[in-house]
């Protein structure tokens, strides 16, 4: 009994961290491609682009990384979720006795992990949505510059 509370108490804890971890570095890295992004956008002279293809590629480039952030770090939470609830189960019938404490504890740091999935989706898809509209508004000062 003593080596499966050890098992799952080290399951706990890479979940936990292993999740959390994931998380972090989704925020970090969707935060610094929008400053990079931000910094590009500012130092941008479309006059020197010959092509319009040529400007949408430079325009464009890791917005999808963005998305995919944004789309995809709530998944990553509810998988946490998912697992923690299954090791809350599981020590819950290891142990035999119910006790409505473990449960609820137990509930209630599995249910951290969506919450943070949403904490760093919510900004990505901002970052995003802000990011697409001045490649948007780029591309149209480009047209406006040609005629």
């Amino acid at each position: 009994m003593d080596e499966t509370a050890g098992v799952m108490q080290y399951a706990e804890q890479a979940l936990d961290y292993g999740v959390m971890g994931i998380l972090i570095a989704m925020s970090i890295t969707s935060l610094w491609l929008f400053i990079e992004r931000t910094m590009f956008y500012k130092s941008i002279k479309i006059e020197e682009y010959n092509s319009k293809e040529m400007l949408e590629l430079d325009l464009t480039d890791n917005l999808s990384t963005i998305g995919a952030i944004g789309s995809n770090a709530p998944y990553v939470g509810l998988l946490g979720t998912v697992v923690g609830i299954m090791i809350t189960f599981y020590t819950l019938g290891d142990v035999g006795a119910v006790d409505a404490k473990k449960i609820m504890v137990g509930l209630a740091l599995a249910l951290k992990a969506t919450a943070m999935g949403l904490v760093v989706a919510i900004p990505a898809i901002s970052f995003y949505t802000i990011l697409l509209r001045k490649a948007e508004r780029f591309s149209a000062l480009y047209d406006d510059q040609k005629k």
